[in-house]
Order: C-alpha cells, then structure tokens, then sequence
C-alpha cells in the first residue's frame, strides 16, 4: 500500500482545512480531511464524467450520493487528485439484497446517459475481466484460473438484454446509516445490463463474505439470471488472474464457481 498523502496543495484547492487521515478499505489511498474526502485520480475523462453526472444528479429519497468537489481552478482535478464531501455510513456487506435494491434505484436514475466514450480505451484488469465476461469465445485461458473460467465459459449462452451504464462494483461501496437512505460511493462505470451489475454484488458476497447460493436464488426472478450470474464470476475471476493479487487465493472461487455452473446447467 502506498503511503501518498495528500499534497498540502491539493487539500488547499479542494478546501480542506484538517490534516488529512487515511481510510480504510479500497485500495490503500483514500484520505479525509474534516468533511472533504480525497483519493488519487484513476483516469481524467472518467473522473471528469462521472464529476459532471453527479454533481447535477437529482436527490432521491431512495439513495444519496457523494458530492464531487471543484478545485478552485474550476476543474474536477488538482494535482492528480480528486474530491468529494464525505457521507455518513459504513458499508455493511452482508446486506446484499439491500446493496442490490440500492444499486437498481441509482441505476434507474441514471439510465438516459449516453455510453461515455473513456470505456473504449480503458486497459486495467477489471477491464480485461469485463471483455473476457462479454467478448466472443476463444482459448481457455491459461494459469491457475484456466480451469475455473473455462467451466464458467463452457456454459456461457448469449445473453439479450439493453445496455446501459451501471455501478459494476456495488457491494462495498454502499453505505448505510441510521436513518438515512443508503448512500452510493466509488461509481465504477460499465455499459452493460443493470442486473449484471447485481449479480457481480452476489458473487462478490458469495466469495468474500460467506454468503451462501440462497443469495443468488433470491434473485434469480431477474431475466436471463444464470446468465448475468455466469458472467459477473467470469469478469472477477478473471480479474484476479491477470492482477496476479497474492491475497485472493483461487480456493475462494472454486465453490462460487461449481455453484453457478450447477444452477445454470439445471437452467438451461
């Protein structure tokens, strides 16, 4: 984990008076300073789009949202840092069905946005999990995951269903609190169906945080469910593979995996 504090010049231009104090989870580089939260830019255009939406989105008494703010250069950006006010909450992962009627409230509210442009040239490895989810079949990959995806690819089918842009990273990126309506952090913006977007939520529980198949089957009223639930595994097992994280043994994925394979195989 990288200790890279923010800069006393961008607390200035984000309007943050306290010293800054790290937080927990994400990646490691999360900082708040009083009621200003603050973390390292993971691409301009995506930053400066997703500022731009939610900046202007309306209020819902169904979720709340984090608030982006300007620099006082007028931009989304200083310095390779980007802003936001800080909510009130912690995210609750066990609450899956919760974190997955949120996510459908946020999804519906933004559902008139166009595709944004940065999703073609983005290159990470959630994106190369995303394309090997969703793309055309070729080779098993290769590593320790080959195995696994190549059972999950084995029963993959077409999927048919509108795109649109979702929350592809919901579970732990919901925070609730005592009355108040859930709020919604970290957008991670893909075009794809919104129920694929609940079920990589299923997986993640399913795999990290002891939630057993009953949480996939709450769901599976949602169309083409065996399908999305194929694919969201696919995208964070691959992931994983090409990340190469030392943390994310394969043993976590392997009763995930034999799962949704069994129930789309009895579904088909």
């Amino acid at each position: 984990m990288e200790d890279r504090r923010p800069p006393a010049e961008v607390l200035r231009a984000f309007g943050a008076t306290t010293d800054p104090v790290r937080l927990t989870g994400g990646k490691g580089g999360t900082w708040r300073a009083g009621d200003v939260v603050l973390k390292p830019a993971e691409g301009d255009d995506a930053v400066r789009w997703r500022c731009e939406i939610l900046a202007t989105l309306p209020e819902s008494p169904r979720f709340r949202i984090a608030r982006p703010i300007r620099a006082t250069t007028g931009d989304w950006l200083a310095d390779g840092w980007e802003a936001a006010c800080a909510v009130a909450g912690q995210p609750d992962q066990r609450r899956v069905d919760d974190v997955i009627r949120t996510g459908s409230a946020f999804h519906e509210a933004v559902a008139h946005l166009p595709r944004p442009a940065f999703l073609d040239t983005r290159s990470d490895p959630w994106a190369y999990g995303e394309k090997l989810a969703w793309g055309p079949t070729g080779a098993e990959p290769a590593g320790d995951a080959g195995p696994l995806l190549g059972r999950l690819l084995a029963v993959r089918r077409p999927v048919h269903l509108p795109d649109q842009i979702v929350h592809a990273d919901l579970l732990g990126n919901i925070l609730f609190a005592d009355g108040l309506p859930p709020a919604v952090i970290d957008w991670s913006a893909y075009w794809r169906p919104p129920a694929w977007a609940s079920a990589v939520a299923v997986v993640d529980a399913m795999v990290w945080h002891g939630a057993g198949f009953d949480a996939a089957l709450r769901w599976s009223h949602l169309p083409e469910w065996g399908q999305l639930l194929v694919r969201a595994t696919i995208f964070r097992l691959a992931t994983w593979a090409v990340a190469g994280w030392a943390s994310e043994p394969r043993s976590a994925y392997e009763p995930v995996v034999r799962d949704v394979v069994g129930y789309v195989v009895r579904t088909i």
